[in-house]
C-alpha cells in the first residue's frame, strides 16, 4: 500500500519496528498491555523498542498513565504525545426503553455458543436479560475488564445500601470473585461489546469505580460512550475524564463527577443522589455528559491529535 504520508501503528511492539521497516514516515500508538504483560521483565523487548523508537525519533503517542510506564519498561522516549482513546459517538444515542430492549435482545439472541470461553458471551444471556430488565426499579450499569483496578468490588459493595438494580458486562480473573461479592438484583452477563450501545439507553447511570494504583498496578480506565450520567475516581486518565464531566455540568452538580477513591459509602451517596433527581435534572446531565464527550473524546477529536504531531 505504501507509499504513504503516514503509516500509524499500534503496539510499540510488534508495531514499531514494521513501521520502521516501511521506510515510510510512522508514528506508534502504545497500550498497556504490551508493555505491563508482555514486555516488563524481558529486557531484550525492551532493548529492542528501544533502539526502534530511537531510531526514528517518530511521534509515539500514549495515554498520560502508559507515557509513564513506557518510559520504565522502554526508557526515555523523545516526542511521547498524550493521546487517550476514544469513541464512535453516532453509535451511542439515546432511544426510547422499549425499542432499546428490543435491540438489546434481538443483538443477544445472535451470540455464538460459548464452549467455556470468557471472551465470549455467555450462554443464554438473552433469556437472563429478559427475565431481569422487566423488573421495577432504576437500573446501574458497569462495563469493562473484571480485574481488582478497575474498582467494581467497591461498586457491589456500594449498591448494598440502593434501591435499584445492577448490570455487570465484561470478562476477567476477578469475575467469580466479584460474583460471591455481589449483592441481589444484580446481573453478571460476561463480555459483549454488541450490546452495549443497546443496554445504555436503559440506564439510570453509568459507573467507572476505578481504582488508584497502591503500587506499579496496571489500570486501563475505559471512557463510556455518552449519554448517561456517570462518575469516575482515581487513576490519572479517569480523573482527566471526570475533569471533562465537570467542566461541562452545571456547577450544582460538578461534585458527582468525581469519586473519592475506594471509598463505597462516597459511591453509594452520589449513586443515590443522582437516581433521586428529577427527569429534567437528569437530561441536564445527560447533555452535559454528552457534550463533554463529543468535544474531547469523539473519533473527530482524537484523530485531529493523533495527526497533530506531524
Amino acid at each position: 500500500m505504501l507509499p504513504a504520508d503516514l503509516v500509524f501503528t499500534n503496539h510499540v511492539l510488534m508495531g514499531g519496528p514494521v513501521g520502521a521497516a516501511s521506510g515510510a514516515p510512522f508514528r506508534v500508538k502504545v497500550h498497556g498491555s504490551e508493555l505491563e504483560y508482555s514486555m516488563r521483565g524481558r529486557p531484550e523487548l525492551g532493548e529492542w523498542a528501544r533502539e526502534t523508537l530511537r531510531a526514528r525519533t517518530r511521534p509515539t503517542l500514549a495515554p498520560s498513565t502508559f507515557a509513564e510506564v513506557l518510559a520504565d519498561v522502554v526508557g526515555h522516549t523523545e516526542r511521547v504525545f498524550n493521546v487517550p482513546p476514544g469513541v464512535d459517538i453516532d453509535r451511542f444515542v439515546l432511544q426510547d426503553r422499549g425499542a432499546a430492549l428490543e435491540d438489546l435482545l434481538a443483538e443477544a439472541r445472535k451470540d455464538p455458543p460459548n464452549g467455556g470461553d470468557e471472551r465470549l458471551p455467555d450462554d443464554g444471556n438473552a433469556q437472563r436479560l429478559a427475565a431481569f430488565l422487566d423488573g421495577l426499579g432504576p437500573l446501574v450499569v458497569y462495563f469493562g475488564k473484571l480485574i481488582e483496578e478497575k474498582g467494581v468490588q467497591v461498586l457491589l459493595e456500594a449498591m448494598r445500601g440502593i434501591d435499584a438494580r445492577l448490570v455487570v458486562v465484561g470478562f476477567g480473573p476477578y469475575r467469580s470473585t466479584l460474583e460471591s461479592l455481589a449483592p441481589s438484583r444484580t446481573l453478571s452477563r460476561g463480555r459483549s461489546n454488541t450490546v452495549i450501545s443497546a443496554l445504555l439507553p436503559l440506564a439510570d447511570v453509568t459507573v467507572v469505580p476505578s481504582i488508584s494504583p497502591r503500587r506499579s498496578e496496571w489500570s486501563r480506565p475505559r471512557l463510556p460512550p455518552p449519554g448517561r450520567p456517570r462518575s469516575s475516581p482515581g487513576t490519572r486518565d479517569s480523573r482527566r475524564f471526570a475533569a471533562g464531566l465537570e467542566e461541562e455540568y452545571p456547577e450544582r452538580f460538578r461534585h458527582l463527577a468525581f469519586l473519592r477513591d475506594r471509598d463505597a459509602a462516597d459511591l453509594a451517596r452520589k449513586l443515590n443522589e443522582v437516581l433521586a433527581l428529577s427527569p429534567a435534572e437528569h437530561d441536564v446531565l445527560r447533555q452535559s455528559a454528552r457534550q463533554a464527550v463529543g468535544d474531547r473524546w469523539s473519533w473527530a477529536s482524537i484523530a485531529r491529535r493523533l495527526l497533530a504531531p506531524v
